[in-house]
């Protein structure tokens, strides 16, 4: 049996982020997994994510790291895998605070590895410390403050 995705356990009407959405054709389809203590994200690059030849533009670097710890957060708040046959899903989360240190220049021409650590789970926020590695090395680190998303902004 295939392991899902913290994101394939969202609802399907809220499942339309251009970073993760598994509903948005030309989103990026970042899909987040528990290893251990940590969850883990990986992302192949496209040449057209380029910034200056042969790095990643630092844009991208930053989505990777929301939409990872937005799919971290809401793993955490919710605790364990929801029972589909109940209709149950995972909470969704938005990011309120994005903290970036751009450490090295990334390279294009590897598949990247976010790795990310519950710093702080408190009521409906989560915080969320992210390294994001190429080749083996940290290029990125994040840390991210998360919102679970309140009922009342569901679609209608």
């Amino acid at each position: 049996m295939e392991i899902k995705s913290f994101q394939e356990f969202y609802a399907e009407d809220f499942s339309h982020c251009y970073g993760c959405g598994t509903n948005n054709e030309r989103g990026y389809h970042i899909k987040t997994y528990w290893d251990g203590n940590e969850t883990v994200s990986k992302f192949k690059p496209k040449p057209y994510h380029t910034a200056l030849p042969g790095y990643v533009y630092g844009g991208l670097l930053a989505s990777l790291i929301d939409c990872h710890s937005t799919g971290t957060g809401s793993a955490a708040l919710y605790g364990n895998l929801p029972d589909e046959e109940k209709g149950e899903y995972y909470p969704r989360c938005v990011t309120a605070s994005l903290k970036v240190d751009f450490l090295k220049p990334t390279p294009i021409d590897c598949e990247l590895e976010l790795r990310g650590k519950i710093k702080e789970l408190k009521g409906r926020k989560v915080i969320v410390e992210v390294d994001l590695f190429a080749k083996g090395e940290i290029c990125v680190k994040g840390e991210v403050v998360v919102l679970q998303v309140p009922d009342d902004w569901r679609p209608k």
